[in-house]
């Protein structure tokens, strides 16, 4: 199966809006405000933007003591690295 341009061009904004939305809320927490549900982060992840949420956690040292994250999300990646290496590079 080949990767459309626009699969491309939505997981990148996916991931760009994922780990902005993570910076957003860091900020948000120093500020005690109004904060990011936790729902939006595994949604987005589902979504495709897994990789955005992990590394917006890594840059922002943001969410890394909460065990569904700093489990949950990795292994969110994983499960999509594996699906799209069996759906896309597979012959």
């Amino acid at each position: 199966m080949e990767i459309g341009s626009g699969f491309v061009v939505y997981l990148i904004l996916v991931n760009l809006i994922s780990f902005i939305l993570m910076g957003s809320d860091k900020k948000l927490a120093a500020r005690n405000m109004h904060r990011i549900p936790e729902k939006v982060f595994f949604s987005l992840g589902l979504a495709g933007g897994g990789l955005g949420v992990f590394f917006g956690m890594k840059r922002f040292r943001h969410k890394t003591k909460h065990p569904k994250f700093y489990i949950g999300i990795p292994l969110i990646v994983f499960v999509e690295a594996a699906v799209f290496s069996y759906f896309f590079l597979t012959k």
